[in-house]
């Protein structure tokens, strides 16, 4: 296949980590790029070296008709940009979180779906390479089936700086990271059928929660607890580490700090270093989010070419968002919330 020409739209914070990934991938390039902030929009063609440069979503995609467009605005906008590409039959890669309500997320996978144009999520903690060794191990089998999982991710790094509308909106940790969290108990241990929340506010000087703890009832019958924290003062700074535990009928798996992998079986322990490479444009300790950014669209460009759904497909979002719907509302109640009932 000849290469791919794709458009951006939104050139902010994390939109940097995407562009340098298009550049390291083969068979791709990124010919027009749009913001409606005239510097971001110059400052980000001038250091990818793209011209053409619009304000206007739909004029950019009208008039570059690219193969595919790379949506990395925030939520409120996602709808309109989403139903826009699928408008004009531009398969779209969509920023998380997918859209600010379940039914936003389910209207714009129906007006994907009935233009037949690709639609994914760009949800790329499941994509971290650390985590795709432990499914690897889990497909071996030598823990046997999976009975109890954690998935924890604590932390007192300032977010805030650089993406400073996390302190601003009602929502936070759950709809920001905690949704990653809950991707990843779903990549590993499958789909929940409902969610038991508590969550806090420690930092006062934020609007919305910075401490969650979420227990998951999963449609296997196994359960886990993904807990996140944005409070958490720790000996060693592990940002942005996900650590995860899984205990099986034959072993155990252990994600630890550091990127050190444990695993237990029948035939004893073993050790394996999982640090993630340190790519030319990455700077720690981001690097593991930055690889997986590479990753997710290495694995959306062999989709494009083979004509298959990607794994985080919009479809499939829906339960990674209906996930954060039923923690939100739990939260208030106090009571488990059913996955099917969001």
């Amino acid at each position: 296949m000849s290469e791919l020409r794709g458009a951006l739209i939104g050139c902010g914070f994390f939109a940097r980590n995407q562009m340098h990934a298009w550049e390291d991938l083969p068979g791709v390039r990124i010919v027009a790029v749009c913001d409606r902030d005239a510097s971001r929009l110059q400052a980000m063609g001038e250091a990818f070296e793209v011209s053409t440069r619009y304000g206007d979503a739909e004029a950019m995609l009208r008039e570059v008709r690219p193969d595919f467009v790379d949506i990395a605005t925030t939520a409120p906008s996602h709808r309109a940009l989403v139903e826009l590409a699928a408008s004009l039959g531009i398969p779209a890669i969509c920023q998380k979180p997918f859209a600010p309500t379940m039914e936003d997320a389910r209207v714009m996978v129906a007006a994907c779906e009935r233009a037949g144009v690709p639609l994914m999520v760009h949800e790329n903690f499941r994509w971290q390479s650390p985590i795709r060794r432990l499914r690897e191990i889990l497909d071996e089998g030598t823990i046997g089936a999976p009975f109890f999982g954690r998935v924890s991710f604590r932390s007192a790094f300032d977010v805030y700086s650089g993406q400073p509308y996390l302190a601003e909106g009602e929502r936070f940790i759950v709809e920001d990271l905690g949704i990653h969290a809950l991707d990843i108990a779903r990549f590993l241990l499958g789909d929940a059928k409902a969610i038991t929340t508590r969550m806090a506010r420690v930092n006062p000087l934020i609007r919305g929660e910075d401490v969650a703890t979420m227990l998951l009832d999963h449609a296997a019958g196994l359960h886990s607890v993904v807990d996140c924290s944005y409070a958490t003062r720790l000996e060693e700074e592990l940002f942005p580490q996900t650590l995860v535990e899984i205990d099986g009928a034959l072993g155990t798996i252990r994600l630890g700090p550091g990127y050190r992998l444990t695993v237990t079986d029948a035939s004893g322990t073993r050790h394996e270093d999982l640090s993630p490479p340190l790519l030319a444009w990455a700077s720690r300790p981001w690097h593991n989010i930055q690889e997986s950014v590479l990753l997710i669209q290495r694995h959306w460009l062999e989709t494009l070419r083979d004509g298959r759904e990607p794994d985080t497909s919009g479809r499939d979002n829906l339960q990674t968002l209906a996930l954060v719907e039923a923690a939100y509302r739990g939260a208030r109640t106090g009571l488990p919330v059913a996955i099917a009932d969001v």
